[in-house]
């Protein structure tokens, strides 16, 4: 059993980035795809989808390089985890190097980018960082 989903995603994120994988395929869930839906608005994904892998449905993420094969991803962290949660009110959500990364922030209306929040005044729990 799995303690934590999100942290395996992200986990197997980074890994399939540090060997420079194509793409990277991980049991699926509706937070999940949701997490992918934002890394690929955001461009650090190509794409995602949702495929049958033996009977069970599975998320395929397409990862994103620079024509030189350097990743985008630069750095992947959880923030919330299910020993310690993290909640911000709007006001205070963090910035991710300066505004150049992405905070998920997991509010009432689902996950959206911490710009999305707090745009909507929305505050909620910080599932991770993105830069």
């Amino acid at each position: 059993m799995m303690t934590d989903p999100i942290a395996d995603m992200l986990t197997r994120i980074r890994n399939a980035v540090a060997v420079v994988k194509s793409d990277v395929t991980m049991p699926n869930s509706k937070m999940r795809v949701s997490l992918a839906k934002i890394l690929a608005d955001e461009g650090y994904v190509d794409g995602y989808e949702v495929i049958e892998d033996g009977g069970h449905a599975a998320l395929k993420v397409t990862l994103r390089y620079t024509p030189e094969r350097a990743t985008v991803i630069q750095g992947l962290r959880r923030i919330s985890s299910p020993g310690g949660r993290v909640y911000r009110p709007s006001t205070d959500l963090p910035r991710v190097q300066g505004g150049l990364g992405v905070a998920v922030v997991s509010t009432s209306q689902g996950l959206m980018t911490d710009r999305d929040a707090r745009r909507e005044g929305i505050g909620g729990e910080i599932i991770c960082e993105v830069w």
